[in-house]
């Protein structure tokens, strides 16, 4: 998958989609637009991008604007005021203008990744997501872009409770040591229910049962794979549980983008922050023990390029943006869950 060649760039959807802003609806759900539009770019899907984000613009809500300024030395005072959007907008628009988006993506990465959850992690996929195409080339609308997806971080920042510890083992060997925890709050949105999880100091401890070794990629593998999984024994259970379970692997697959420009302590870091926050959604949302089931999913009898055709086809967000990442991820290290996932994403969220 590649985004080159195309004849049509990125900055053509980020320009169209430039006037919105993060948020919209009575559910305050996230603005995929410039996320689901780069992904079908580097899913060769070139052609698509213009029209899909046109049918997308209408339902979001303008850009607010900015009021009060972040203050450079109270910034983290400022860290989770989602009213400041803009502000927090603005104040990456003047870093960016300052140094280059390697030198702001390798500051301000590290002091936002214990907020990795940040509205459900859309703030490190929208990041990253902005990451990958400044580095294929940078430009105005791709700069622009990545100062929004910071600012979005900023503005929604939140901490899950716990701190991942320092051992060493594979997310697949310790997800059964997560406890799935019954929230009051079943119908709230993802972040809403990550929240509650600051009430089950079992949830807490649980935690601890993996980290990462000096593999960062294999431990990024296993996470998405097992992710999948978790996602292929809960699909049945409503569309909301979709939703939920794709965040489980398009945040931590989020994290291997941004790696290549992350110091080696600051990539340890991350991965266990990616998964503090794959562990919470399954804590709060699943309903089938992992484990329980113990078939293999078998891959689809599809080419990739008819997976890919399915998930388009829905012109659903998630489904786009999920089919991207497993392919990516299946592409580094093959897993059947993986495909299997991605082409059930698009059965799960076609249209009615």
């Amino acid at each position: 998958m590649s985004n080159a060649g195309t004849g049509t760039t990125i900055d053509d959807a980020l320009t169209l989609l430039r006037r919105y802003g993060p948020e919209f609806g009575e559910m305050r759900l996230a603005n995929h637009g410039p996320m689901a539009a780069e992904a079908l770019l580097t899913l060769n899907r070139a052609p698509e991008m213009i029209p899909w984000a046109e049918s997308y613009a209408p339902r979001l809500e303008d850009r607010p604007r900015s009021s009060n300024p972040i203050d450079a030395d109270a910034w983290r005072d400022a860290l989770g005021q989602s009213h400041r959007v803009a502000d927090w907008t603005a104040f990456f628009e003047a870093e960016l203008a300052r140094g280059s988006y390697q030198t702001v993506v390798e500051s301000w990465i590290p002091r936002l990744l214990p907020g990795l959850a940040a509205a459900a992690a859309h703030g490190v996929i929208r990041v990253a997501h902005a990451v990958r195409s400044l580095d294929a080339g940078v430009s105005a609308p791709r700069t622009q872009e990545l100062a929004d997806g910071f600012g979005y971080w900023a503005a929604s920042y939140f901490e899950l409770p716990g701190t991942p510890s320092d051992r060493v083992r594979a997310p697949s060997a310790a997800l059964a040591e997560i406890p799935r925890v019954e929230l009051s709050n079943r119908d709230g949105s993802i972040t809403a229910r990550l929240k509650e999880l600051g009430s089950h100091p079992r949830f807490q401890s649980g935690l601890e049962a993996a980290g990462p070794g000096d593999d960062a990629s294999a431990f990024l593998s296993d996470l998405t794979a097992t992710m999948a999984r978790v996602y292929l024994a809960n699909s049945a259970h409503g569309t909301t549980y979709d939703i939920a379970f794709i965040h489980a692997v398009t945040g931590p697959s989020a994290v291997r983008l941004l790696a290549p420009h992350l110091d080696a302590a600051t990539t340890q870091v991350a991965l266990r922050y990616a998964w503090q926050v794959a562990a919470g959604i399954y804590a709060a949302y699943s309903d089938t023990p992992y484990g329980a089931d113990s078939s293999s999913p078998t891959a689809p009898g599809r080419e990739i390029d008819d997976i890919i055709d399915r998930a388009v086809a829905t012109g659903d967000e998630h489904a786009i943006k999920f089919t991207e990442a497993c392919l990516r991820e299946h592409s580094i290290a093959p897993d059947p869950a993986l495909l299997a996932a991605a082409d059930l994403v698009a059965e799960r969220l076609a249209p009615k």
